[in-house]
């Protein structure tokens, strides 16, 4: 009963999981999650471009980074939401083994009418000498309609990161 009672209080949140295999090393993936120029040549979804304001990679350390909607059909989808065109994040590192695995809370403050909240997300490395397998689970956001946003654009994210691990 007592169990019961705490998944009344705090409902277990759905997680969603993706997954990619690179031919890269661990340390090329590592630097474009953990780096400022890294995190500024990929993330945020086509039609958006992120400048990261501060970067401290440790337990306890923050990401603060703006992402901006560029291009035309990004701006409309901005407006429309009544959301503004740029958007300032906030994200809270959590846990970080070196080449292994980092996690992060990141505030979702920026959905009108929708009280700010967290959500959590992990990112896990698994290398070998040809390539590297990188999972990302994230939590499902406040709706089916926004998980599905953040699963499109992390899935855009994660193409454009691969974008940038091909050989020459």
């Amino acid at each position: 009963m007592a169990s019961n009672l705490a998944s009344q209080t705090h409902p277990a949140r759905q997680r969603v999981r993706l997954e990619r295999t690179f031919n890269a090393a661990i340390e090329q993936v590592w630097e474009l999650w953990t780096t400022k120029d890294g995190i500024e040549s990929w993330w945020g979804p086509d039609g958006f471009e992120v400048k990261v304001r501060k970067l401290d990679f440790r337990p306890g350390g923050e990401l603060l980074y703006d992402m901006t909607a560029i291009a035309p059909d990004q701006i409309e989808f901005m407006k429309k939401a009544g959301m503004p065109l740029t958007t300032p994040s906030f994200v809270n590192y959590t846990e970080v083994v070196p080449l292994t695995r980092f996690a992060f809370t990141q505030l979702v403050d920026f959905i009108p009418n929708v009280k700010p909240y967290k959500v959590a997300m992990t990112v896990e490395f698994d290398a070998n000498p040809q390539a590297v397998r990188m999972v990302v689970t994230l939590d499902a956001m406040h709706d089916e309609y926004w998980t599905k946003m953040a699963v499109m654009g992390w899935e855009n994210e994660l193409d454009k990161l691969a974008k940038l691990l091909k050989p020459a």
